[in-house]
């Protein structure tokens, strides 16, 4: 029999497994970590008899000892005669024996889910739900769903021009239904059978200037362009570590930056600030060093001063209790006459590689291929690598300094993006 610190102990694996209690009920461990309550059982007599199984619901909300309660009260109900699973099923539906309307049954699985993303995703997939989903079948029993309702809102998504959101949305549909099956409740996934009229979605890359001399004529086209100083650092910042955007948008005033005065200047950003799944994210060893240029110590220093007492070293310009717009540099990088659609925020990590891999080739430095893929944070395989996080630091250091010196030879200090035209 299974004890509550078994139960707690279950970790994931590479394959999903179970963990039996007694009387047909076990624990049923996912490969994402998730658990749930299982029981296994049979009903029908004769050539009709066959196994099937019954979702209890999640561990640990679902405690052990609760478990076993409605294992028990199935099993009572067995021994009348009735099979547990379709009563559960016809009690679910609030219109009759269709089962549960299509909201309310992926409002539940996006519920489990939600435990297994970052909050940010969870809301983003529940509003693509709502969104593009629920007013077209929303209201349907999920076991009247048919692959002509999958269809029509999924061409619905890519006739605006949206053939990415339309797959997302399909994959989405198929992982509500998968769990449908596992409950019972249908036979198909509809959303399965629609895939293959949606139009592929093309690979697109993101403008970046990957050649030094552009690049450093956009960056000094964006300082001398009216735009706030808080834009002009955050610019200046991400060109200097070509860190996600996202990440320098984050970007806590105080915490994370160790010997800014010193020899050795680091940004210690955790985990959960870096582009990781929920279950790496809660870890240390997938948190990212970044050893700063002294370019970029001056950034910091400067933002620092210029954000006060704000939570955020780029707050925004309107309200400082929140960081700077999530599409402040791209508006300020669109307004660049003669630039247009050329280069994008992110782009500056593909300036990066390009510029610092095409100097390696040139001066024989294979080696700095591998040390260039750890300073944009891109995981290595293999569990020697995900978890040397300082691995390759003294030449992490000397490249970082290197791609300063070049980007910002002949530019002005920080100081000066201060005294600059303003939008």
């Amino acid at each position: 029999m299974l004890t509550e610190l078994r139960c707690r102990s279950a970790s994931k694996q590479a394959k999903p497994y179970k963990l039996h209690d007694e009387k047909g009920l076990y624990l049923y461990v996912a490969p994402s970590g998730h658990r749930s309550w299982r029981m296994k059982y049979r009903f029908g007599g004769g050539e009709a008899r066959r196994e099937k199984t019954l979702t209890f619901g999640p561990y640990p909300e679902l405690s052990l000892k609760k478990a076993r309660e409605k294992r028990d009260q199935a099993r009572a109900l067995l021994r009348d005669g009735i099979d547990p699973g379709e009563k559960k099923r016809l009690e679910s539906a609030p219109g009759g024996a269709a089962g549960p309307t299509f909201d309310s049954y992926a409002r539940r699985w996006h519920a489990d889910q939600a435990a297994l993303w970052k909050p940010v995703h969870a809301d983003q997939v529940l509003t693509s739900l709502e969104k593009n989903v629920f007013p077209a079948i929303g209201s349907k029993p999920i076991g009247d769903v048919r692959p002509g309702d999958v269809r029509k809102l999924l061409l619905a998504i890519q006739d605006r021009g949206s053939v990415d959101i339309a797959h997302r949305v399909r994959g989405r549909l198929s992982s509500v239904f998968a769990r449908a099956i596992a409950d019972e409740l249908v036979e198909m996934d509809p959303a399965a059978a629609v895939a293959a009229v949606l139009q592929p979605v093309k690979s697109r890359r993101m403008p970046a200037l990957v050649k030094l001399d552009q690049a450093r004529a956009f960056l000094r086209a964006v300082e001398a362009a009216p735009s706030h100083p808080v834009t002009k650092l955050a610019s200046r910042l991400v060109a200097l570590t070509a860190l996600r955007p996202g990440v320098i948008r984050f970007t806590p005033r105080t915490g994370e930056f160790q010997d800014l005065e010193g020899e050795a200047p680091l940004w210690h950003i955790p985990a959960e600030r870096m582009k990781l799944e929920l279950d790496e994210s809660e870890q240390e060893a997938f948190d990212h060093l970044a050893p700063l240029a002294r370019q970029a110590v001056d950034v910091i220093q400067v933002a620092q001063r210029l954000a006060g007492r704000a939570p955020w070293l780029f707050p925004s310009i309107r309200q400082a209790h929140k960081p700077i717009s999530e599409n402040a540099l791209s508006y300020a990088y669109k307004r660049i006459k003669g630039w247009e659609g050329k280069h994008v925020p992110h782009g500056w990590r593909s300036s990066f590689s390009s510029v610092m891999n095409d100097l390696a080739a040139q001066l024989d430095r294979a080696a700095d291929a591998d040390v260039i893929e750890r300073m944009l944070a891109h995981q290595p395989k293999g569990i020697r690598g995900i978890y040397n996080r300082a691995a390759y630091m003294p030449r992490r250091r000397e490249i970082a300094q290197e791609w300063a010196d070049m980007l910002l030879k002949g530019f002005p200090p920080a100081e000066q993006l201060l005294e600059g035209p303003r939008h």
